[in-house]
């Protein structure tokens, strides 16, 4: 029994920090320059360059606070490489009834160390918008 214990004790030990280190990876947040609040409700897309296509790793809807805390799935592990978030903007101001020159913003982005925090805050109006790496 002691010896069955212990081995679940290392191997939580082992498993459950990088579960949470994957769940931590990104984070994104959207506000409306125009209103000057969050964005809620607004699907984004998170995929992963692999040779010449993208393939879709997660996607998420951002809260009321225009946030969505956990993009990165908990069950695919950091790596190293090229990434895009994607946020779908057009149906938010849509539903605001409010005409939009970009449906769909795409940010590409690398990223160079696993063991770092990613987060994407989007600036956004109606015909214009602002990205950078966040905190």
């Amino acid at each position: 029994m002691k010896k069955y214990l212990l081995s679940a004790i290392c191997l939580s030990a082992i498993t459950v920090p990088a579960l949470a280190q994957a769940a931590d990876t990104l984070s994104v947040h959207i506000l409306n320059q125009q209103t000057g609040k969050p964005a809620p409700g607004v699907k984004v897309t998170l995929e992963q360059k692999q040779s010449n296509n993208w393939k879709v790793l997660n996607s998420d809807k951002t809260d009321k606070d225009g946030r969505i805390k956990k993009l990165w799935p908990d069950n695919i592990k950091t790596e190293i490489g090229e990434y895009r978030v994607t946020f779908k903007t057009g149906n938010y101001f849509s539903d605001n009834k409010q005409n939009s020159f970009f449906p769909e913003i795409p940010v590409e982005f690398n990223i160079s160390n696993t063991e770092e925090h990613y987060h994407i805050p989007l600036l956004l109006s109606q015909y214009g918008y602002s990205t950078y790496r966040g905190s």
